[in-house]
């Protein structure tokens, strides 16, 4: 990892119920930490941290940072504080030892438990966002099978799941002024859109179908879809062939970013999709800066 670069990888799910969902992204040069960017990011390794955020029932997000004592990787494994991933060759093992974060509440509740990530499709390739390849996006599994098993709080499920990571040699908002993203699961497989202003004012927009045996190709990219603004008044945008989207459910929602749940039409089907629209004008505003510790700690 480059001095000011980032390298992130990243599963959500819902469950076979739709009750419980979650998110977990393991980040090295953590891209919106307020410490990273302080520090003139000449130490990426020093800024690693685990952010597993639990929606629906018995809800939690924790996103503690760790310095890079804290941090030790390997060909298969990553070590952040007391959590860690492992890729056993058929499945990405989580294990979970943090504690929650909310505002005005000193007392962190403990998050604990394993969570058990199966590809049912892989994809080989990775796709560069930006014409020098700066950024780097590779949709490991666009399909797969998730196994949750909460300690604290304590709840199980199974679910369908997506996994991806992202790398970059520069800043996200050095590279970005905007972006959209989501992902859908389809009877033929799986597809992502990316879209987005890049920070010299070019955009880019793509839609990616993949197949059972984990090829992509390009698809003709789907009309705009109209969404709500978030609370906090971000641009929400994704695409449907009938123009036609909702939200279920927002899962996040921030000053500058917001990830949310959605019914589309994509590929000729009604699908359930996950979304984010990042806004890193607002990310590199002082305000922002300086509500940003409170919500993502900097620990040993």
């Amino acid at each position: 990892m480059p001095p000011g670069g980032y390298g992130w990888w990243y599963v959500d799910a819902i469950s076979e119920d739709g009750q419980h969902a979650l998110t977990i992204i393991a980040f090295i040069g953590s891209v919106f930490s307020p410490f990273y960017k302080r520090s003139g990011r000449r130490d990426p390794l020093n800024h690693a941290c685990l952010n597993v955020a639990l929606y629906g029932p018995k809800a939690r997000w924790a996103m503690t940072e760790r310095k890079r004592d804290a941090v030790s990787q390997a060909a298969d494994s990553l070590q952040i504080g007391p959590s860690s991933i492992h890729w056993t060759g058929e499945a990405l093992e989580i294990t979970i030892e943090e504690r929650d974060k909310r505002l005005f509440n000193p007392f962190r509740r403990p998050v604990r438990g394993t969570v058990r990530v199966i590809p049912e499709i892989v994809n080989p390739t990775a796709f560069a966002l930006d014409p020098g390849t700066k950024h780097r996006w590779h949709c490991l599994s666009p399909r797969a099978h998730i196994e949750v098993d909460m300690k604290e709080p304590g709840f199980s499920w199974n679910g369908s799941a997506y996994l991806d990571s992202n790398f970059g040699s520069e800043s996200l908002e050095e590279g970005f002024r905007i972006w959209h993203w989501s992902r859908a699961h389809c009877s033929s497989g799986a597809v992502v859109c990316y879209e987005g202003v890049r920070r010299d004012g070019s955009s880019f927009a793509s839609a990616l179908r993949f197949a059972r045996d984990g090829t992509a190709s390009a698809e003709a990219i789907a009309p705009v879809a109209a969404l709500p603004r978030s609370a906090w008044q971000v641009d929400r945008r994704t695409r449907s062939d009938s123009s036609r989207a909702s939200v279920i459910r927002t899962w996040e929602d921030t000053p500058f970013y917001s990830r949310s749940e959605l019914e589309t039409d994509l590929l000729g089907e009604r699908v359930v999709a996950v979304q984010e629209s990042l806004d890193l004008n607002r990310f590199k505003s002082p305000v922002v800066q300086f509500m940003l510790p409170y919500r993502m700690p900097r620990g040993d």
